[in-house]
């Protein structure tokens, strides 16, 4: 990242101010190079009963077998969509998986307070279960899906790969998983409006919410990062799952620390030029699509 770019990031702080997160669409809003003209775009398609179990499929002619990348947006578990009404945004995500040889997914999810936990695992077993079901159609192969999410959207990837109660008796039906600023144990993390808004207001349930364990014990094979200038309470959360992390398996886990970025940033950059995130993306699929370890 350019040093101009980080100043200005960093310049906005690390709390999620209505100035800031405007700010931070309006930069990448204005370097986004633009969905590519051969990718084509199914809007709205259902996976679910609820109005908002819906998803965007993005592919290129000639896709056959390839890869699928879901986006799971943030939005506090109260708030977000998978296409904003104003900007590309998370339309970049699908065209980068487009671009690259693969199948884009963006989906909506049932949001809070309506719907508490454990709605968002709930939600992405039922858009598993429609992905293995129909995404051959669409040009992906249901063998081969990676679930990547943000903020709350990493939160209910991390709930779903956590917790083996949502998965199918043939397993979880991932090829993989990537948590963009994820919040881990439900019980250490600062408990503001959005947090009971999802989980509720009686702590005492909260380790049972909680998603470390699970991943490590987990057998599905996981990247996930964390910004520079990030919330303080997701650098604290990042911290605590690499220190569980090694302390269990004697190794560091997968994670990335992007400079030069905020919590809302590294998705916002994919599609715009020198993207931090991308490579990041590609090899971690890369990798789990040969076989490695990545």
């Amino acid at each position: 990242m350019k040093i101009e770019l980080r100043d200005r990031i960093g310049a906005l702080g690390l709390d999620l101010t209505p100035p800031m997160m405007e700010a931070t669409q309006a930069i990448f809003a204005t370097s986004f190079s633009g969905v590519d003209p051969q990718t084509r775009i199914d809007r709205d398609l259902v996976y679910g009963p609820h109005d908002r179990h819906r998803l965007d499929i993005f592919r290129q002619d000639g896709a056959k077998a390839a890869p699928v990348l879901v986006y799971v947006h943030g939005g506090g578990f109260v708030m977000g969509d998978k296409r904003s009404a104003t900007g590309p945004f998370y339309d970049n995500v699908g065209d980068f998986a487009a671009r690259n040889g693969m199948i884009g997914v963006t989906i909506t999810y049932r949001l809070a307070p309506a719907d508490r936990w454990p709605a968002g695992p709930e939600d992405l077993a039922l858009l598993i279960a429609w992905l293995q079901q129909n995404i051959a159609h669409h040009g992906g192969d249901p063998s081969r899906i990676f679930l990547m999410g943000q903020s709350a959207g990493a939160v209910h990837v991390a709930s779903y790969v956590a917790h083996r109660r949502f998965h199918p008796e043939t397993g979880p039906g991932l090829a993989g998983a990537l948590l963009i600023s994820s919040i881990y144990d439900v019980a250490t993390a600062y408990a503001n409006a959005f947090h009971k808004a999802y989980f509720g207001d009686d702590a005492t349930a909260y380790s049972a919410f909680s998603s470390t364990e699970g991943l490590i014990e987990s057998d599905v094979p996981l990247l996930a990062t964390v910004s520079e200038f990030d919330i303080v309470d997701f650098q604290k959360q990042a911290a605590a799952f690499v220190a569980a992390y090694a302390a269990r398996k004697e190794r560091y886990p997968r994670m990335v620390w992007l400079a030069g970025h905020n919590h809302l940033s590294p998705a916002l950059e994919i599609g715009s030029p020198g993207s931090a995130l991308e490579p990041v993306i590609k090899d971690f699929i890369a990798a789990h699509i040969a076989g490695g370890e990545g």
